[in-house]
Formats: structure tokens, sequence, C-alpha cells
């Protein structure tokens, strides 16, 4: 597994994760696959530092606890009013190594004045020993979860004895919005993501990078968002203080 030079590896990790497919999302019952999902582990890294300059890359994921659900009796708001009960299957206290690296946004080249690496870098490095920018939750809000600095690979995890390797089939990986897009079928496009899971021993999971999703189905036209002081809604490294920008 390849180490890339702007990588940055970090443990997470909550009571509760509830990882599914956004279409299971509308209402009723919920329940989590067993294992993360690239977006929501994308959605965690973002969470920790991200500028539309960038586009992170999950390179690998490390199950360390051992997988266990629990249920739970939960009482959403209903789509015509009032509350519904409906059950909720979590996974229960669990743990993860990451490792992601990050790749410059070629779709915007407002923001090349942006791509500096080094300085991305150094920055999501001390937002991690931080525990993030932004609040941290395990595939929905009500998961909340915490971040440290890690070393992928080291420590024990629950797998590590594990024999042979466990597939988990046909699984959402995530979705590909068109400011994001790589391949020239993409763009212009929100895209949805499949993909077949292996874990292998020691609890490690190895991603697909998102244009290697071969299982893919385009949901609907899309223009990417154009990024700039212009626009008003991007400022680059100036939003930081000089502390958090030094080399």
């Amino acid at each position: 597994m390849e180490r890339y030079r702007n990588t940055i590896e970090f443990e997470v990790y909550g009571t509760y994760a509830l990882f599914s497919d956004p279409v299971m999302r509308v209402g009723g019952e919920k329940t989590s696959y067993h294992i993360p999902t690239y977006e929501a582990l994308k959605g965690i890294t973002e969470s920790i530092y991200w500028k539309p300059t960038i586009i992170w890359i999950i390179d690998a994921v490390r199950v360390m606890n051992p997988i266990q659900t629990e249920t739970k009796g939960i009482r959403p708001i209903a789509y015509n009013g009032g509350n519904e009960l409906a059950y909720y299957t979590y996974l229960k206290d669990v743990r993860y190594q990451v490792r992601a690296h990050f790749e410059m946004n070629l779709n915007h080249p407002e923001l090349e004045q942006d791509r500096n690496e080094n300085k991305h870098h150094n920055i999501a490095k001390r937002m991690v020993k931080r525990g993030g920018r932004r609040d941290i939750f395990l595939g929905t809000r009500e998961c909340q979860a915490f971040v440290e600095p890690c070393v992928f690979g080291e420590g024990e995890s629950y797998y590590d004895t594990m024999p042979g390797e466990v597939g988990y089939g046909f699984m959402y990986h995530g979705i590909t919005y068109a400011e994001e897009a790589i391949l020239d079928e993409d763009k212009d496009q929100m895209t949805v993501r499949f993909w077949r899971p292996v874990m292998k021993k020691g609890g490690i999971i190895e991603f697909t990078r998102p244009e290697d999703c071969t299982e893919k189905r385009h949901i609907r036209p899309m223009e990417k968002k154009v990024f700039g002081k212009e626009e008003n809604n991007f400022v680059g490294l100036e939003e930081f203080t000089d502390e958090e920008v030094e080399d």
C-alpha cells in the first residue's frame, strides 16, 4: 500500500456509528454497514481540514475494535408531521485508523494560486492534532466521534489474527460531485459509486479510488461550483491565523 508524501494518518473513535447508503436514509428503519464507507471517511477527513483547492483520497482504513451492533428504538419526525417509531441498528464502540492523502482539484482553475501542497499538508497535520476543525461524526450527526493522530498499522487490532479475508459484497462507495469529477463521462453529473470491499488480515481495507469504481450510476446533471473572492465564498489560506499557516 503506497504512502504518499502528503499523507495524513489518524484514529477516529466513538460510542456509535451508522454507515449506510443515502437511499436508506429517507425514513423508516436504518441499519449500518459493518464497515465504514469511503464517503463517510472522506467526510470525516474533510471535517478535519478541507479547501475546494484539494480533493481528499481515502487510501485505507483499519478496523481496530470487534464489529458489534446495537438496535435502538428511535422516534424521528415523520414527513407528515408528528413522530413515528423506527428501529436503528448502529455499530457499537468503534475505533478506526485511517490513511488519506490529498490531490489538487484541477476542476478549479480559479484557485490555481492556492495550490500549495506543502502548506495544505502542514495545516492538515496541525488540524489532526487539534481533533479537527469541525464536529466529527461517524456516518450520522447523532454519532459523535473524536480524532487523534496515529501511525497507521501500529497498535493491536481485534482482527490481527483473523484467518483469510472477509468479502462484503456489493456496497455503496460514495458520490462524485461535478466539481470533483476526474473522468470526462462524470463531468457535469452527480454520480453514485459502488464497489466490493474486502477486509484483510489486521482489519485493513484498501479503498478503490473513486474514478476506478466501475459500478456507478449518474443520478442527475450538476454544474460545478465556482470559488473565489469575487463569488465571496472562498478566501484561501487567508482565513487561517498566522500561527496555523506557518511552515
